[in-house]
C-alpha cells in the first residue's frame, strides 16, 4: 500500500513505531559503524564472561523460581478451598508494588552481620563471629531471590486465569474419570496452562534483564551494570552500545523462545467457556498448611519489606525530609504525569488506527510498538543519548560559528529526552489497556455511528470515549507507576542536579544510608499499590466462587 493512500491516523501509527524503534536502531547502527574500541577489548578479555555468566544464572534461577511459586499458588487458588483463600486470591499480587531494588535494600539491612536477624541469633545462642555460617544476601543467588519474590505474580496471574478459563472443565472431567488431583494437574492442567506459564516467566525474565538497581547494589556484574559503567565510568559510547546490543540479543532470544513455545502449544478447551472447577475442601491441617505456604511468598515479597520500610520511615527516615523531599516527589510526579498523559494519548491514536485500518503497515507498526516494553531502560537510554549527543555537538558548532559563543549541550540531559525514553519503553503498557477497552466495543457500534454521518473523530469522541474512560484511566495509572519506579534510564538521562524518588533511594542506599532511603522507597511502594489494588479488585470480582 502506498503511503499516500494511508489515513492520517495510519501515518501517525507508522511515525510512533519509528520513534519507539529509533533507540534500538541507534544502538545497532552505532554497533555496526562504531568499530572496536580499546574499552571493548578490555571488557571482552576481563569482565564480559562474568556478565554473560551472571545474566544466564539470574535468568535460570528467576525462571525456575517464578514458575514454581506462580504455578503452585495459582493451582492452590483455583483447585482447593482453604482458610484465607479469598483474601490470598488477590493479596498474592501485592509484591508487584515493590521494586526489586527496594527489596534489595530492605533485606540487606535485615540479613547483614549487624542486622536484626543475625544479631538476634548471636544474642540467643551466645555466638560470636566465626561461630556460625549465614548466607550472604549480596550475591547472584541473593539477587535472584529478590527478583523471584517480586516477579512471581506475573506467572501467578496468567496461570490462574488460564486455569480458570481453559483448564477447569477438562480437569473436572479428568477427576470424574478417576484421575487423582496430581495426575489431573500434570496430565491436563499443566499442559493447558503452559503457554500462560511461559508468557509469565518471559515477563519476569524481561524485568530481570532490565533491572539495574538491585544487581548494582548487590555487586552482581550483568549487562545493565556494564552499560552504565562503560558510559559513565569509562566514557566510551561504542562499548556501551556493544554491551547494549548483546543485552538486546538476550531479550530477542527470550522473545523468540516465548513465541515459538506459544505457537507450538495450541490447546482448545471444548468445555463450557469460563466454566469453574469445583474446589475441593481440604482438611483442617492440610488447609492451614496450604495457607502457610501461600503466605510465604506474600510475606517475602511484600509484608516484610513494606513493614521494614514503614518502621524505618517512622523511626529515622530521610534526614533531608522536608523541602528537598517535596521537590524530589514533585519531580517524580511531574515526570510520571506527563509521561502517562502522553502515553495514553499516543496509545489511543495507535489503537484507533489499528481498529479503523486493515493496512499491514499499521499492524506492523502496532507490533513494533508492542515490543518497546521488552527493551531494557539502559538500552533505550544509550540508544537515545548517542544520536542526541551527536546532534547537540552539531548544533553547538553551528551556534558557535554564528554567534561566537558556545551554548553547551542543548538536548542531552534534558527533560524532553527523558520523557521520550519513558514513552519508548512504556507506551506498550498503555496500548494494551486501551486495546482491551476497544475490544469490548463491538464493530456494529462503529458502523451505526458511520451510518448516522459521524466521522472517525466524532465516533471516537461521542461513542468510544465514554466507554473507554475506565480503560484510559487504568492505562494512565499503570504508566504513572512504571515511571515512578523506573531507575536505569532515569539515572543515565536525568538532567544535572535533577533527582527523583527512585534516584534518591538508590543514591542513599549506595552510600549505605538505608534507613534514610526508606522514605523515598516507601513512597514508591505506596504509589505502586494503586494499580495493584485495582488489579486485585478485578480478580476478586471476576471469580466469586
Amino acid at each position: 500500500m502506498h503511503l499516500r493512500r494511508l489515513s492520517l491516523l495510519s501515518l501517525i501509527a507508522l511515525l510512533l513505531a519509528l520513534l519507539v524503534a529509533a533507540p534500538v536502531i541507534s544502538v545497532l547502527v552505532n554497533l555496526l559503524h562504531g568499530g572496536t574500541s580499546d574499552t571493548w577489548a578490555h571488557l571482552a578479555s576481563t569482565v564480559l564472561p562474568e556478565y554473560v555468566a551472571s545474566t544466564l544464572w539470574l535468568c535460570l534461577w528467576v525462571g525456575l523460581g517464578t514458575a514454581l511459586i506462580g504455578v503452585s499458588t495459582a493451582w492452590a487458588s483455583v483447585m482447593w478451598e482453604f482458610p484465607g483463600r479469598r483474601v490470598l486470591d488477590w493479596a498474592l499480587v501485592l509484591p508487584l508494588a515493590t521494586p526489586a531494588y527496594v527489596m534489595a535494600y530492605t533485606y540487606t539491612d535485615l540479613l547483614q552481620f549487624v542486622g536484626p536477624v543475625q544479631s538476634a541469633l548471636r544474642d540467643t545462642f551466645g555466638w560470636e563471629r566465626g561461630d556460625y555460617w549465614f548466607p550472604d544476601v549480596r550475591t547472584t543467588g541473593g539477587a535472584a531471590c529478590m527478583f523471584i519474590a517480586v516477579l512471581y505474580p506475573y506467572v501467578y496471574l496468567l496461570t490462574r486465569q488460564s486455569l480458570l478459563e481453559r483448564a477447569a472443565g477438562l480437569t473436572e472431567a479428568a477427576r470424574m474419570l478417576g484421575q487423582g488431583a496430581w495426575a489431573a494437574f500434570f496430565r491436563v492442567s499443566l499442559p493447558l496452562a503452559r503457554p500462560a506459564i511461559v508468557a509469565g516467566v518471559s515477563l519476569a525474565l524481561m524485568e530481570t534483564l532490565a533491572d539495574y538497581g538491585a544487581v548494582s547494589y548487590f555487586g552482581v556484574q550483568t549487562f545493565t551494570t556494564g552499560i552504565y559503567r562503560a558510559w559513565f565510568s569509562l566514557g566510551d559510547r561504542v562499548a556501551a552500545a556493544q554491551l547494549a546490543a548483546l543485552l538486546l540479543g538476550f531479550v530477542a532470544t527470550l522473545l523468540l523462545a516465548e513465541r515459538l513455545t506459544r505457537g507450538a502449544a495450541r490447546f482448545n478447551d471444548s468445555g463450557r467457556a469460563g466454566a469453574s472447577a469445583r474446589r475441593h475442601t481440604l482438611g483442617r491441617s492440610a488447609g492451614w498448611l496450604v495457607t502457610g505456604l501461600c503466605l510465604l511468598p506474600l510475606a517475602a515479597g511484600f509484608i516484610v519489606p513494606a513493614g521494614v520500610l514503614l518502621s524505618w520511615a517512622m523511626s529515622e527516615g530521610d534526614a533531608q525530609f522536608g523541602q528537598r523531599f517535596i521537590r524530589l516527589a514533585a519531580n517524580s510526579f511531574t515526570l510520571a504525569a506527563v509521561a502517562s498523559v502522553l502515553a495514553v494519548a499516543l496509545a489511543l491514536l495507535l489503537a484507533y488506527a489499528a481498529r479503523s485500518s486493515r493496512s499491514r503497515m499499521v499492524a506492523l507498526a502496532r507490533s513494533v510498538v508492542g515490543l518497546g516494553y521488552a527493551v531494557p531502560g539502559a538500552v533505550i537510554a544509550v540508544g537515545i543519548l548517542i544520536p542526541v549527543t551527536r546532534l547537540d555537538h552539531v548544533l553547538s558548532g553551528l551556534w558557535l560559528q554564528w554567534t561566537g559563543s558556545n551554548p553547551g549541550l542543548l538536548l542531552t540531559g534534558g527533560i524532553g529526552a527523558l520523557i521520550y525514553a519513558y514513552l519508548a519503553r512504556f507506551l506498550t503498557v498503555s496500548l494494551q489497556s486501551v486495546e482491551s477497552g476497544l475490544a469490548r466495543i463491538t464493530p456494529s457500534m462503529d458502523e451505526a455511528a458511520r451510518s448516522l454521518g459521524l466521522g472517525a473523530g466524532a465516533t471516537l469522541r461521542r461513542v468510544h470515549w465514554p466507554m473507554l474512560r475506565g480503560s484510559l484511566l487504568t492505562a494512565a495509572l499503570l504508566v504513572f507507576v512504571d515511571v515512578m519506579k523506573e531507575l536505569p534510564a532515569t539515572l543515565v538521562m536525568r538532567p544535572f542536579n535533577f533527582d527523583t524518588l527512585a534516584t534518591q533511594a538508590y543514591t542513599l542506599a549506595s552510600d549505605e544510608r538505608l534507613q534514610e532511603a526508606s522514605t523515598a522507597a516507601l513512597t514508591i511502594v505506596a504509589v505502586g499499590l494503586l494499580p495493584v489494588i485495582i488489579l486485585s479488585r478485578q480478580i476478586a470480582r471476576s471469580r466469586r466462587t
